[in-house]
């Protein structure tokens, strides 16, 4: 039972037609007019930084964020909490640590950013490569979670229909990311973060209404309905049947700090501002939304347990994927009036949104890649109609693909998705911006090193952790393979990827990294202090 009237169900199905319809028209009439690459990859850097840092802090929350973080919040309490506040961290790495860099070395794609130091096609590939390694398993996650909240919401179990919803909403995905480009999609994550932020802030309101304003009420309140008693408060409550707790606490915060924010798709919207200056101000609206969203979720995901109790909520969906729109709905109480109908159809129209616009963002930083970074790469000057014609088949390529294994994954727990993107960034992409932007020494036989080693690494792990095997929410419960002690191989992995990025580049001998050197205090002024870009 999901509580949800047929008012509200007939509703939200009319919301998600409405807001199909809407953004897909969105999408052809903001689209690029003509053969411009710029156009296209970045919208001409025309965003304010207002609507830049929008689109920014849209691509960062995705659905697994909204779905999968108040999940953990409700389900687990305090390390849910530090989830959320990791997830606002590692925007703020971005922002201080690599996004001016970024956007100064960068011109369309991350492999552009890090051929910049080490040309050739080799680095284009590998970056290429690890672009869609990341990405993919998001877009799983975000299109299998499609048919699952469509038939949590509506109330139908048929599998057809589910799988339906799936492939459906895929072709709207690759639609906007071909048609609309850079500039399409950002309009998208501005109307989703601003639906996303208005609807889960009158939420939040009504939630601490409901327990007199007191967070003390409302945490005590959750603490008792949460199964677990005091423990809710205190660290060690996910992560209590591991071998090692703590480690894989450390392990898995470390993981999301380092990788959330450098997956490819965040950090192509750098190269859209149109200054140094741009940027900074587009991260720090960035940053401000994030933050704000995750005091939103933390209040809704808590209320959730405090009005609806977390076995109500694991019996829903044992991962927690429903906390947020069952904290939504127990917000309103029991009565629900037409105008409360009409708030929860906008919080189920934001969630929509969420999904559309986060594939999109995926699809499109893929399929620039794949465009830019492989087939252009390969001539010397490619026209740029026809390079605008590969990037949008690349999106067909790549979201094709993506549609027919969501439906295959839809019937698993997509958890272990989402850590593989994560670890993936954390392990090979961080270490590869972090080497390329700020280490002079760093060759290309290193950067191959990072990027490859630091993939494999994660890749051979993965499979032994208990997301994969051995417990009854992992991808395979009846299984047991479970050999590697964390459920995230990021306390391995992130040092082993900037291990293989230091040994690659040692390898090369002294000659070769005082030639690297060199060609790096060439250019070290206009990545770092934002000299005008060529």
């Amino acid at each position: 039972m999901t509580g949800f009237s047929d008012s509200a169900q007939a509703w939200s199905l009319v919301a998600f037609c409405t807001v199909a319809t809407i953004t897909l028209l969105l999408c052809v009439m903001t689209g690029p007019d003509r053969d411009d690459l710029d156009e296209f990859y970045t919208g001409y850097g025309s965003l304010s930084p207002l609507r830049n840092g929008l689109a920014i802090a849209g691509d960062y929350i995705s659905a697994a964020t909204v779905l999968g973080t108040g999940g953990v919040i409700a389900l687990c309490g305090y390390d849910g909490i530090v989830l959320a506040l990791s997830t606002a961290l590692s925007l703020m790495l971005l922002m201080f640590l690599l996004a001016e860099p970024l956007r100064n070395a960068g011109r369309f794609t991350m492999g552009d950013a890090l051929a910049r130091r080490t040309p050739g096609r080799g680095a284009r590939i590998a970056a290429c490569a690890v672009t869609i390694a990341a990405l993919l398993p998001l877009m799983l996650v975000q299109l299998a979670g499609a048919g699952q909240l469509m038939a949590f919401l509506l109330g139908f179990s048929n599998e057809s229909v589910k799988t339906g919803c799936v492939v459906g909403i895929g072709a709207l995905m690759i639609s906007y990311a071909a048609i609309g480009g850079m500039k399409g999609t950002a309009l998208i994550q501005i109307l989703k973060i601003v639906m996303l932020l208005g609807s889960g802030a009158v939420v939040a309101v009504l939630v601490l209404h409901r327990f007199d304003w007191d967070p003390g009420a409302l945490f005590g309140q959750a603490a008792r309905q949460s199964g677990a008693g005091p423990a809710f408060l205190h660290s060690g409550l996910q992560f209590a049947g591991g071998a090692a707790p703590r480690l894989d606490m450390i392990s898995s915060e470390l993981t999301i700090v380092l990788g959330g924010a450098c997956l490819p798709h965040i950090t192509m919207r750098m190269y859209t501002a149109s200054s140094a200056r741009q940027v900074r101000r587009s991260m720090s609206w960035a940053v401000s939304c994030v933050a704000l969203f995750v005091l939103v979720i933390m209040v809704v995901a808590v209320g959730a347990t405090a009005l609806v109790g977390s076995r109500a909520i694991a019996g829903a969906d044992p991962q927690g994927n429903t906390a947020y729109l069952l904290g939504a709905r127990a917000a309103f109480g029991s009565d629900i009036s037409t105008a409360e109908t009409l708030l929860f159809t906008t919080v189920t129209s934001a969630i929509f949104l969420t999904l559309l616009a986060s594939v999109a963002g995926m699809i499109l930083a893929c399929a620039n890649s794949l465009a830019h970074d492989v087939f252009a790469a390969r001539v010397q000057e490619m026209p740029a109609p026809r390079e605008m014609a590969l990037a949008r088949l690349s999106a067909l390529a790549i979201g094709i693909p993506a549609v027919l294994l969501a439906t295959l994954v839809q019937h698993h727990s997509l958890q272990p998705l989402v850590t593989l993107s994560f670890c993936l960034g954390a392990s090979a992409i961080a270490p590869a911006l972090v080497y390329s932007l700020f280490w002079r020494r760093y060759t290309r036989t290193g950067l191959l090193c990072t990027l490859i080693g630091g993939s494999l690494t994660v890749l051979l792990l993965m499979p032994g952790t208990n997301l994969v095997s051995g417990s009854p929410v992992a991808a395979f419960p009846h299984a047991d393979f479970n050999w590697f002690p964390f459920t995230t191989t990021g306390l391995v992995s992130i040092p082993a990827g900037f291990a293989f990025g230091w040994l690659g580049t040692m390898a090369c001998g002294r000659h070769k990294a005082e030639e690297q050197r060199r060609q790096y205090e060439a250019v070290e002024g206009w990545i770092l202090a934002g000299v005008v870009r060529r």
